[in-house]
């Protein structure tokens, strides 16, 4: 059983969000502690530059609160929204926050990950902690 847990979510409709909380709670020790985290691609500077700063508050409020709404499934969940690679800021989250557990949703993959990798793959492949995947 796992005392932190970090469940990485994408706000669409391909990844089982639910079935991640739902292993995520079964895997979880009494009083295990859960990150909720959804990571936001970088927005280059050449087109961020042109995207009015009241829009990118805008974006990341709405996926705060689609987060923080997704998050209501699990108990005191810690909600988090990162900036960055996914793969890598999901990697990152999880050794800055001494995680024992990554349960993340993934998609079946198709042929432009066998040539770049999809990030569950990625995790799984660097994670220095257990990673449980959700298809």
């Amino acid at each position: 059983m796992y005392k932190n847990i970090l469940v990485p979510v994408l706000l669409d409709k391909e990844h089982d969000t639910a079935g991640s909380y739902e292993v995520a709670q079964a895997l979880a020790a009494d009083g295990a502690k859960f990150h909720v985290i959804h990571v936001m691609e970088t927005i280059p500077s050449y087109a961020s530059t042109q995207i009015p700063a009241e829009i990118l508050a805008h974006t990341r409020e709405e996926a705060m609160q689609e987060t923080k709404e997704s998050a209501n499934a699990l108990p005191n969940a810690e909600i988090h929204l990162v900036s960055g690679h996914a793969g890598r800021a999901i990697l990152d989250y999880a050794d800055q926050h001494k995680c024992d557990c990554i349960v993340i949703a993934s998609h079946r993959p198709g042929m432009e990950d066998f040539f770049l990798g999809s990030t569950a793959a990625r995790v799984v492949r660097h994670a220095k902690c257990s990673v449980h995947v959700i298809r």
